[in-house]
């Protein structure tokens, strides 16, 4: 038994023995974090606390060895993140979201505002402690990481873990707590709310419309379709066209349209009236029931070579008299504009002759194996000048890191990336399984190394005032910032869940917003802010180090 010892007993880094403390840690971590304490949980951050224990009662790594594992799991979560929150994050500032970002960046100007606040005050607490805090407080590991990676020296690595670890569970109550008085202050009644973003989206709803019509205007007689496009000066897409003999034919720019046609339209919500207008009455008509030879089907784009292609560019007109009626991507129709961009993983619905679809079905791919394939070349492209970005001075000392460097790649790969013939495509559960792994291998080497003295630093006024100072971080901002959301701008209760979810990137508080509420709005601000929060947070806490360290 004596081997068994020497494989699960503390105080030795042989490599089995550290490979079995990473995956106890990490395995006990994830099923712990699972339970639900009122509602919340706290998910793979239990990692953290496991390693801290396993730490506190002797277990050990390599330092050298620890150091690795924690920053390569740390470059693949920061990476994954890019890529996720990278198509978004040039989005966010459009219209919608400019005034919940502007109160996201408030929010985190109000918590580096506080660190400082107490850093000047009380000087026997140092930068990297109340970094540490902060990090907890908000719930953001990757600003945690970025910081540590920052300042390099073990000391301070171990000391902001503790920070970390002792703000983090009253920050997930302080933000849920933010909610709730905010609630309470304006007498929100949330049935009220989920009706009010009902009725909105209702009336905003800008998915295509599929409609059908009889050509009744004599004034468009003879007239073709392109020409109809220059009279309407709008995007729509006729996929069909039944003339006066009732053959159906899928028609051209240069089809003829003559009075007592029925169309089958795609066509943008705001543009359906001035259609109606210049064409004629809608009809009730199911085309499927009609006997033809053109059908309707979904051809997904699986090869990499017309990522970032236009759509005008595959001539489905000219080469396989077919028309492209809308495209979906991640679950959203989009018009099948000629200018619009491809991207890996659309799925584009044609109509046309079963040969011509079997045909363009070659030529894009349709093949959904192949986005089971990550595009392993892509990420570790992303990941090498990610460093070689995050290594670079950017001024005044500042570098942006193994944290920094990696995020800014991903962000502008994922947006770009299809310039550079790099394909960013990564199914969901590549994604998450690359995002999880690093955040669980950084975790468990942070818990394992900050574990010997986090008792004895914790455990004492010093710890209590860490907490005391992590929910001041959390709670002041976050009620400061939902009172103006909601009595200056006016804005849903259910959106300000997700702003304060999203401004603190915390998963957990967005579960509850969701599962209180029982809508998707909180989740649409969440994802909103939640790109530049992330980046941000990033910054924010290396800057606090790279200045006052």
């Amino acid at each position: 038994m004596e081997w068994l010892i020497d494989l699960i007993g503390p105080g030795h880094t042989e490599l089995a023995s550290t490979l079995v403390l990473y995956s106890f840690v990490i395995a006990a971590g994830i099923f712990l974090g699972k339970l639900k304490i009122g509602g919340i949980s706290l998910g793979v951050t239990f990692v953290l606390f496991v390693g801290i224990i396993m730490g506190h009662f002797g277990y050990i790594v390599n330092p050298e060895v620890l150091k690795f594992v924690r920053e390569f799991g740390l470059i693949l979560f920061i990476f994954a993140i890019g890529i996720q929150v990278g198509p978004g994050f040039f989005s966010s500032f459009k219209k919608g979201g400019v005034l919940l970002n502007g109160l996201a960046v408030l929010i985190i100007a109000l918590n580096v505002a506080i660190v400082l606040t107490i850093f000047y005050i009380d000087g026997d607490t140092g930068i990297e402690a109340l970094v540490g805090v902060m990090s907890g407080a908000v719930t953001n590991t990757p600003g945690l990481a970025a910081a540590q990676q920052t300042a390099g020296s073990t000391e301070a690595i171990n000391i902001m873990a503790m920070g970390y670890a002792a703000a983090y569970p009253l920050g997930v109550i302080g933000i849920i707590l933010s909610m709730l008085i905010v609630k309470a202050i304006f007498k929100i009644r949330t049935e009220d709310e989920i009706k009010a973003i009902e009725d909105e989206i209702e009336s905003s709803q800008q998915k295509p419309l599929i409609l059908s019509f009889e050509v009744t205007n004599k004034l468009i007689d003879g007239k073709t379709l392109y020409e109809l496009h220059q009279i309407l000066d709008c995007d729509f897409v006729v996929s069909r066209l039944m003339g006066a003999d009732g053959k159906v034919i899928i028609p051209t720019s240069k089809t003829e349209l003559h009075v007592g046609n029925k169309i089958f339209v795609v066509i943008g919500p705001a543009d359906e009236m001035k259609f109606q207008g210049v064409i004629g009455h809608e009809i009730e008509m199911d085309w499927e029931e009609v006997q033809s030879q053109v059908y309707s089907r979904r051809i997904v784009v699986t090869q990499s070579k017309y990522n970032g292609v236009p759509l005008g560019d595959l001539r489905l007109h000219t080469a396989y008299s077919l028309n492209c009626t809308r495209v979906n991507r991640a679950g959203v129709d989009l018009l099948a504009s000629p200018n619009l961009r491809l991207q890996m993983g659309d799925r584009l619905v044609v109509v046309g002759d079963l040969n011509d679809i079997e045909r363009l079905g070659v030529r894009l791919g349709n093949s959904m194996k192949r986005l089971n394939q990550p595009n392993l070349i892509t990420i570790f492209v992303g990941i090498l000048f990610g460093i070689i970005i995050g290594s670079i001075n950017v001024g005044f000392g500042m570098k942006l890191g193994l944290a920094g460097g990696p995020l800014v790649v991903a962000i502008l790969l994922s947006r770009f990336g299809y310039k550079f013939k790099l394909v960013t495509y990564t199914s969901s559960s590549a994604s998450l399984l690359m995002r999880e792994l690093g955040i669980c291998l950084f975790l468990a080497s942070v818990g394992i190394s900050s574990g010997r003295g986090f008792a004895d630093t914790v455990f004492n006024t010093t710890g209590m005032w860490w907490v005391i100072w992590g929910f001041i971080i959390t709670f002041v901002p976050l009620l400061i910032v939902g009172i103006i959301a909601r009595g200056v701008y006016k804005i849903n209760y259910l959106t300000i869940m997700g702003l304060v979810s999203g401004g603190c990137t915390d998963p957990p508080a967005l579960a509850y917003a969701n599962n209180s509420t029982g809508s998707d709005a909180p989740a649409v601000a969440y994802s909103t802010v939640y790109p530049l929060t992330m980046f941000l947070r990033v910054v924010a806490a290396q800057a606090l180090i790279l200045c006052f360290f």
